[in-house]
């Protein structure tokens, strides 16, 4: 986690961790589940250019100084894969309805509840997760002590909302089924 230094109209000024000690300009990093983009960077801070689409559809928006936020850099193509496939693609922003002390339900749009299965993956706050239940539009995983001590969604409270992002194996498995030609008219 870090600290967010300055949000303006168009950049996120972000604090910077002693052991993200090879970053250069262009470097991808994921904030809170969203990737952006270095475009400045001191000994102290990061700094990122975000869209209006990027604004839109994160929860960026609330940000504050000194508010948390989750940073993970890129994964080399040489690293070994652990978890599911992340992106940081954010495709919205979703209220935690409830919480406990080890795990968080959000209310998901309907769009996006196809893709969304039982002991699936699903990304909130840039976290990968295990899908614990899924009741109506309610999304609900469990969260170890290890999460909840090193990632914003141990501070997260009800009614905050956290960015999403969908498992992109079943997106595309989805994509492709319904453009086969058994669907075909």
């Amino acid at each position: 986690m870090a600290s967010v230094k300055d949000r303006t109209d168009t950049q996120l000024i972000v604090g910077r961790p002693a052991h993200f000690d090879d970053i250069r300009i262009g470097s991808s990093i994921a904030v809170s589940g969203v990737c952006l983009s270095i475009v400045d960077f001191s000994d102290a801070h990061m700094t990122f250019d975000v869209i209006d689409e990027t604004w839109s559809r994160s929860n960026f928006v609330s940000l504050q100084e000194g508010d948390k936020v989750n940073l993970e850099r890129a994964m080399k193509a040489s690293d070994r894969l652990e978890g599911h496939i992340v992106q940081g693609h954010c495709e919205v922003s979703a209220e935690i309805c409830n919480r406990s002390s080890d795990g968080i339900d959000v209310v998901l749009p309907e769009d996006l509840l196809p893709f969304v299965v039982v002991k699936g993956s699903i990304t909130l706050d840039g976290v990968s997760l295990t899908v614990a239940a899924l009741k109506g539009d309610i999304c609900s995983v469990a969260l170890i002590p290890l999460t909840l001590e090193r990632t914003t969604l141990g501070i997260r409270r009800e009614g905050e909302c956290v960015n999403v992002e969908t498992d992109i194996l079943i997106r595309h498995a989805k994509k492709i089924a319904h453009c086969s030609p058994a669907h075909a008219h």
